[in-house]
């Protein structure tokens, strides 16, 4: 244990997060998370670092860049753990992010399915890779198809 109780040394951060120590090292040097350091220059972290570690998993799995998840986790307190409605408030400005990459993954899901199944390898006609002949407009030849 730390310290103290209420400071962890950066192997008991990374065991309890299942974090490697490198990449709570990375996390801090990105300005995500913070360390007091000892007079031997040892790591150690508030307890609520945990919770802005699992934050900062699940953020980026929903998606976000860490100059994303640095500019929300700038929103929270950073002298005491975020209370629940202060974690709410930043959550709720990702649900349409959410809402809009469930729908894209459910587009991609079905057209995977329905390409997959019909065998047509025609970009013309294909609404997965070239959705109402988009490429097509741009003249013949090879066109970047860009987001699908």
């Amino acid at each position: 244990m730390g310290v103290d109780n209420n400071l962890l040394p950066i192997g008991e951060v990374a065991e309890r997060s299942g974090l490697a120590a490198s990449a709570v090292r990375f996390y801090e040097k990105a300005g995500l998370i913070r360390a007091e350091r000892t007079a031997g220059n040892q790591r150690l972290f508030r307890r609520d670092v945990l919770r802005r570690l699992a934050f900062i998993r699940i953020a980026q799995r929903v998606g976000l860049t860490l100059e994303e998840i640095v500019k929300a986790l700038d929103e929270l307190p950073a002298d005491r753990a975020p209370n629940s409605k202060e974690w709410q408030q930043l959550s709720r400005g990702w649900r349409k992010r959410i809402d809009e990459r469930i729908e894209i993954l459910e587009a991609l899901k079905s057209g995977l399915i329905s390409c997959i199944g019909c065998g047509c390898l025609s970009l013309r006609t294909c609404a997965l890779a070239n959705r109402d002949d988009q490429a097509g407009r741009s003249g013949s030849g090879p066109r970047f198809l860009g987001d699908f």
